[in-house]
């Protein structure tokens, strides 16, 4: 008998704890603290700079010196050529920088030789937090153009669960009018915090910008000369980081370093969360 009384004095005090431990949990997503994260956009040119040298571990370095969270690149390798060695350029900087990463190849062809990995080539995500489901969306070409896509990850930033979109838009103002058009739509139909970041190839004042600013926040807004294209001799701006308005941004700016032909961007988001749902 007493040890009947002794096992439920102890259930007894579990539900008690328990339901205080609870209670404690919702106060503190009650206080809504916020998360800074620094994300960066880069179109690191197959890591090619402007001394044209193959060089992975200096596109590492800008990363890490940058302090970035999480990273959008742009021209990125997979065993694509003697251009880059033949390597994974995502896995390898990933592996580097201690992260997790999704790879989206855009341009998918043989081996050059039986039995060799696929010959690719496209966009990647990496991020110091988990990825919880990726996506690659082909986007809209014209003719026989190279074929552009849009790269989703669902990343858990401590229990806030952000939609980062990356992309490189084509050469084209015809195909890029479709593209963004296509990007915002793909976009809208996430539920929570959205960040949009690549290369656009397309000035801020160009028609096909438009939908891009109608629906979501520029990062570098106001800044007139965030200018990313060349790196060698910086004239125009073609790369970007736009976010949902449930978003804060800080601290954007531009990145000097001749590691690629364009400069990488970098701005602070911030998570008022928490936002735990994917779509």
């Amino acid at each position: 008998m007493k040890r009947i009384y002794l096992l439920l004095s102890v259930l007894i005090a579990m539900v008690f704890l328990g339901s205080h431990a609870v209670g404690a949990q919702k106060a503190d997503h009650s206080r809504g603290t916020t998360e800074k994260v620094k994300v960066m956009s880069y179109n690191m040119h197959h890591a090619v700079g402007e001394d044209n040298r193959l060089d992975l571990e200096r596109i590492a370095e800008v990363i890490e010196d940058a302090d970035a969270d999480i990273i959008g690149l742009q021209e990125v390798d997979h065993h694509w050529s003697a251009r880059s060695d033949f390597k994974d350029q995502a896995k390898l900087l990933a592996d580097r920088l201690d992260m997790f990463y999704t790879y989206a190849a855009n341009l998918d062809v043989e081996p050059a030789e039986e039995g060799e990995p696929r010959r690719q080539y496209g966009t990647a995500i990496l991020s110091k937090y988990p990825i919880l489901t990726s996506e690659n969306y082909p986007l809209t070409r014209l003719g026989n153009t190279e074929q552009r896509g849009l790269l989703e990850a669902v990343i858990n930033v401590k229990g806030n669960h952000v939609h980062v979109f990356n992309t490189h838009l084509a050469l084209t103002p015809e195909e890029r009018e479709l593209q963004i058009q296509e990007v915002v739509d793909i976009a809208e139909q996430s539920k929570g915090p959205q960040v949009i970041m690549g290369d656009l190839n397309a000035i801020p004042e160009s028609d096909e910008m438009v939908p891009m600013y109608a629906h979501y926040k520029d990062a570098f807004s106001g800044q007139d000369d965030a200018y990313t294209y060349s790196a060698a001799n910086p004239t125009k701006r073609i790369d970007y980081i736009f976010t949902s308005e449930d978003l804060g941004v800080q601290n954007s700016r531009v990145i000097d370093t001749l590691a690629s032909d364009h400069l990488p961007i970098t701005t602070e988001i911030l998570l008022d969360g928490p936002y735990t749902y994917y779509r």
